[in-house]
């Protein structure tokens, strides 16, 4: 055996095997085991293993497979082969990830019934739940947890996050050893148009040795929705060096600018029947006039401002209705197109963000190390949308981070601690125009389109004489978390033990000058002390099973949508939240490591906090069962198998401000769509006192998916992928809410590669099948958004 051969062979084994005696890694490295393995990745053609360890879980690197966590891998080939473009598209090879429409934009993920977190290299981000599509196109992979960040990542929610790792020179944790890269572009249904090109070569400055990387894409593109065209670019750079004398450092960041990432409701005057059977209840009101004839309701046109009577009604118990809400004209029933959607051309959504990050690090000898990291994230985006929803965010977040590793060995206990400490400091400016009652999503008639009288004024433009809509809220705030952190991965013969802890100092700053803010005035400031932690014990077996037990106390900030915290939080004590998750399972090797997996079964509770004036924070408590296969049942063919059952439950009662269907108030839609419902309290309504079921999330998920890839021939290689993915019923959360039925959708792709040419073929929703997603937060039961139909595309890749 060649020593190349010998030395790909140890470090394949290590990595896909686990940790074990060093002894013993070199002994099989030299046997059958590491022929093993060696053909073991090369059967991985859809990139669906781990090929190096990971350390989002705890922040030690070890293999997913070992970590006692429910956790996923998503590389960069298993995208590609996946026909995956956005976070949403993850549920297919990551269980308990599927998502309620954002109104249309995937910026965040949703794990274990609530939205989870957006990290990049480990670093937290500025919030992004619906703001802009959060890109993966650059990711070298993505990695899913479910549960709490590890102490060395800050705090968190125990919900999940999703950790974002760039391309880079360092492939694998070695440098390129050539320079490589690739164009592609992509042509397909409706309009759509893509470009990405990536360099990465090896460098050598002196007695340094590196390499750097550029990847970067563009988009023009229309979209299955009439109305929305999203234009999106992307860019991201980094270097990274080995200095010498244990010296190494990285540095890069990534740049993104979209404009036509609207947010949609989709599909409002929610029934039964228009689910169906497609059948829309058509009519306008024409009672309120566009006096003035500048395109759109201003204040002034609706009522006496700033509570908006002639749009909304509070609803008590009992149904009553008022002239002003009647439709008056068109009233009938007509078949919607699936493609027709809640949109106007004064719709618009501009966002930039600005990534950037450091390392230097030094190797001390002995296993161990140093590190410094420098992080710094910002968002700008300023939103608007005609049913009567601007928003402008202006937020930035750094952080510094000091890490030492240590090995640790106690008698016959031995392993590797990291002990560090760090600070995260955020300041951000949140604008937002929707407290005075100037929403009224079901007043616009989606057969007939936009008009001048269901289109809200923008505090955008400026009216004359002082009519105009005004930010009502203005919400300037900052906060700054310092903290101490440690965690131990130990190892006793078959026995694993990881804990973890951290310990932080909060403070923060608030203030909201809006117009009409429904919050507390002047400066609200407020400081606490907290702790946080988490154990983790694993048993490894001679057979290839690996069961666990976890839990984790976390606490998290309750922020906004741009990463700010509510004033009125800060007075009464609720900015700063409470979670716990306990976790049971087991993690699995068989076959020669060909098939890999894991079930695993929790039971967590935390908080979410709604979009209500003033914002509340929401207890929820969740439960279920998740399992991930992966086999490579040969060579050629490999597959996936992603599936979970939950249940999540919101904690009563809810007083948070929510808008309801007319069908809840007892008033028929023909009375009653020319305005809005709405109720102070949520638990006021029938069955709604206490706990109840959320229902915008489905109980189970589940998607099986199949790869194939060709021997190569003289011509080239040819592949393909086919998967389904199932999604149980959903529904409104209001009692006798509409019903959103299960669905199933297929999708395929097909490839062929000649020589530095490849060619993808990739079709979505196959079978054109039809479904909803329900919406999200305050509005969740007055839209859904129809499932997008049957759409195609083709990439051509050259490389070099």
């Amino acid at each position: 055996m060649s020593f190349r051969r010998l030395l790909l062979s140890v470090t394949a084994f290590t990595l896909l095997a686990g940790p074990v005696a060093h002894a013993e890694a070199q002994a099989d490295a030299r046997g059958a085991d590491a022929v093993d393995t060696v053909l073991v990745l090369a059967r991985d053609k859809a990139g669906l293993l781990e090929k190096q360890p990971s350390d989002t879980v705890f922040g030690i690197d070890k293999p997913l497979i070992e970590t006692p966590r429910s956790a996923s891998l998503v590389s960069d080939l298993t995208l590609e082969r996946f026909g995956v473009e956005t976070l949403d598209g993850l549920s297919a090879v990551s269980p308990g990830t599927h998502t309620a429409s954002f109104y249309g934009v995937p910026g965040s993920l949703n794990i274990r019934g609530t939205l989870a977190e957006n990290y990049f290299r480990g670093f937290k981000r500025v919030e992004n739940r619906g703001t802009y599509s959060t890109p993966i196109g650059g990711a070298a992979r993505i990695e899913v947890l479910r549960g709490p960040p590890t102490p060395v990542y800050g705090s968190g929610k125990v919900g999940g996050l999703v950790n974002f790792i760039p391309k880079s020179a360092r492939d694998e944790g070695r440098f390129l050893a050539q320079a490589e890269g690739e164009f592609t572009a992509t042509f397909g249904s409706y309009n759509k148009k893509l470009v990405t090109g990536q360099f990465g070569a090896p460098v050598s400055l002196g007695a340094a040795e590196g390499g750097v990387y550029v990847y970067g894409e563009a988009e023009d593109s229309h979209s299955y929705y009439r109305g929305l065209y999203p234009r999106r670019h992307l860019i991201e750079a980094s270097a990274d060096f080995d200095l010498g004398q244990g010296w190494s450092t990285a540095i890069g960041g990534m740049g993104f600018q979209s404009d036509g990432d609207v947010q949609t409701p989709g599909w409002n005057r929610l029934t039964q029947e228009l689910v169906d059977r497609r059948l829309y209840i058509t009519g306008r009101d024409t009672s309120l006039k566009d006096s003035d004839g500048n395109g759109r309701l201003t204040p002034n046109e609706v009522g006496f401002y700033p509570y908006a009577s002639a749009l909304y009604i509070p609803y008590y118990g009992f149904g009553s209705s008022d002239p002003v809400h009647t439709l008056d004209t068109g009233v009938g029933k007509t078949t919607l197109n699936r493609r027709t959607v809640y949109i106007s051309p004064a719709d618009f959504s501009k966002t930039t963000t600005g990534t950037l990050y450091f390392d230097l690090a030094k190797d001390l000898g002995a296993d161990r190390s140093l590190k410094l990291q420098l992080f710094h994230d910002r968002q700008d985006n300023e939103r608007f949308v005609s049913y009567g929803y601007p928003s402008a965010i202006d937020a930035r977040v750094s952080e510094a981070r000091l890490t030492l590793a240590l090995p640790t060995t106690v008698a016959r206990i031995s392993g590797q601690t990291l002990v560090g400490a760090s600070h995260r400091s955020f300041e951000g400016r949140r604008r937002e125009s929707f407290n005075s009652g100037l929403i009224a999503l079901d007043r616009r008639d989606l057969a007939f389109g936009a008009t001048a009288t269901d289109t809200i004024d923008s505090p955008f433009t400026d009216e004359p004489g002082g009519v105009g809509l005004r930010w009502e809220n203005d919400n300037r705030s900052e906060w700054t978390q310092s903290g101490i952190f440690f965690t131990s991965d130990l190892e006793a013969g078959r026995w694993n033990l990881t804990v973890g802890g951290r310990y932080d100092r909060y403070e923060v700053e608030s203030q909201d000058t809006g117009f009409l803010s429904y919050t507390v005035t002047g400066r609200q400031s407020a400081g606490r002390n907290k702790a946080t932690w988490n154990a983790s014990l694993t048993y490894k077996t001679a057979l290839g099973l690996m069961p666990y037990a976890s839990y984790a106390k976390a606490s998290a900030l309750e922020m906004s949508q741009a990463g700010d915290i509510a004033p009125s939080l800060v007075r009464d004590g609720s900015w700063l939240s409470n979670s716990d998750l306990a976790e049971a399972g087991v993690k699995f090797q068989l076959l020669d490591g060909t098939l890999v997996g894991s079930l695993a079964a929790y039971r967590q509770n935390r908080t979410q906090l709604t979009n209500s004036s003033p914002p509340t924070v929401q207890g929820t408590r969740a439960k279920g069962v998740e399992l991930e296969l992966r086999w490579l049942a040969s060579e050629q063919l490999s597959f996936t198998l992603a599936g979970n059952s939950q249940r999540t439950t919101m904690k009563g009662p809810d007083r948070s401000f929510q808008y309801i269907p007319a069908y809840t108030a007892g008033v028929p839609g023909p009375s009653a769509y020319g305005g809005s419902y709405v109720v102070w309290s949520f638990a006021s309504l029938p069955g709604r006192g206490g706990d109840y079921a959320y229902t915008l999330v489905p109980k189970s998920v589940l998607s099986l998916y199949g790869a194939y890839t060709s021997k190569g021939y003289d011509w080239g290689q040819a592949g393909a992928t086919l998967g389904v993915s199932h999604v149980s019923q959903t529904a409104g959360t209001v009692q006798n809410a509409v019903r959103y039925p299960a669905y199933s959708v297929v999708n395929g792709s097909a490839y062929l590669t000649r020589g530095p040419y490849t060619a993808q073929f990739n079709v979505d929703n196959l079978f054109d099948t039809f479904y909803f997603t329900p919406d999200a937060d305050t509005y969740a039961n007055l839209g859904a958004l129809p499932g997008k139909g049957r759409e195609w595309r083709v990439t051509l890749k050259r490389t070099f």
